[in-house]
């Protein structure tokens, strides 16, 4: 995938952080949402606010402690960022990816929906504090309404291609655009209505968010300048599909898959939902909560 431009990308509210210290843990009402994909255990505990110690057997979430060097690894971090330029995106850095994905979706989205306030986005490795609670890379990215930030750890990128997604370019600012998905529906007031219903409602956030990314997609390709993308290929849609199924529940759960406990939709689910809103580019198309046809 290849982003329009060249030269420094402009941050904005991209930084870095991790290896923080401990935090109160995934409760209180105060819920992150992830991806779809880490372990069907740390989605349940990140959805939930369940310990995941009680889960697991291992100790509580907010014991995370305090890594040696975290300031100077913040810092390097950091400049890694400051440092990101578009033809370096386009290789392949995966931080340059992230930065450069924030600042078109920031330039796309306000397009779209009236009153669109931009997240902040971290950058981390490690452990982090976040206003969700503590947080570790192995939780896979996640956004935090409490303080509108989407959170992401490059290194879960080569994760995701070991579970058999792919490491794509594109397939990685879906990732990214997922996690934006959350946001919008945070705005929207769309996150209130899907945790008051269970199961059910977190598959519809989640599936809805999987769609508003397709909309980006769709519309980043409109415009010329930053922010924009060079038209999509056939071969690149392909990518964000192998890992839309990778991360279905069905998928991570295996044979022994059970629809009542999935929380993200079934790799077919999270394959069509991203088709509609890239075929489409249209918000109003993403209603999930308005059909029984998932």
């Amino acid at each position: 995938m290849t982003f329009q431009g060249s030269g420094r990308i402009e941050s904005g509210r991209v930084s870095a952080g991790g290896s923080g210290g401990s935090g109160g843990g995934f409760g209180g009402g105060r819920i992150a949402l992830g991806g779809g994909i880490g372990l069907i255990v740390t989605i349940v505990a990140l959805l939930f606010g369940i310990d995941m110690g009680s889960l697991t057997g291992g100790g509580p979430t907010s014991s995370l402690g305090q890594d040696v060097g975290t300031t100077s690894n913040n810092a390097e971090l950091q400049q890694h960022i400051d440092e990101c330029t578009y033809e370096k995106a386009n290789d392949g850095d995966s931080v340059c990816i992230i930065t450069a994905t924030a600042q078109s979706l920031d330039t796309i989205w306000p397009k779209l929906i009236n009153g669109y306030t931009e997240p902040n986005t971290v950058i981390f490795s490690g452990n982090i504090n976040t206003g969700c609670g503590a947080a570790s890379s192995a939780m896979g990215p996640f956004y935090c309404p409490a303080d509108q930030t989407a959170y992401f750890d490059p290194s879960f990128f080569q994760d995701l291609k070991r579970m058999g997604g792919s490491d794509g370019s594109l397939a990685q600012m879906y990732v990214v655009a997922h996690e934006y998905g959350h946001h919008v529906e945070n705005l929207l007031g769309v996150l209130a209505k899907g945790q008051r219903m269970g199961n059910d409602g977190s598959v519809r956030i989640e599936l809805q968010a999987d769609c508003l990314a397709g909309v980006w997609a769709y519309h980043a390709q409109e415009g010329t300048g930053s922010g924009y993308l060079q038209p999509i290929t056939e071969e690149q849609i392909a990518t964000v599909i192998q890992t839309a199924r990778a991360i279905g529940d069905d998928t991570i759960q295996g044979a022994r898959s059970n629809p009542e406990s999935w929380t993200h939709g079934s790799a077919q689910q999270r394959v069509r939902w991203f088709q509609i809103g890239y075929s489409s580019g249209s918000v109003r198309k993403c209603d999930t909560f308005a059909t029984n046809d998932l």
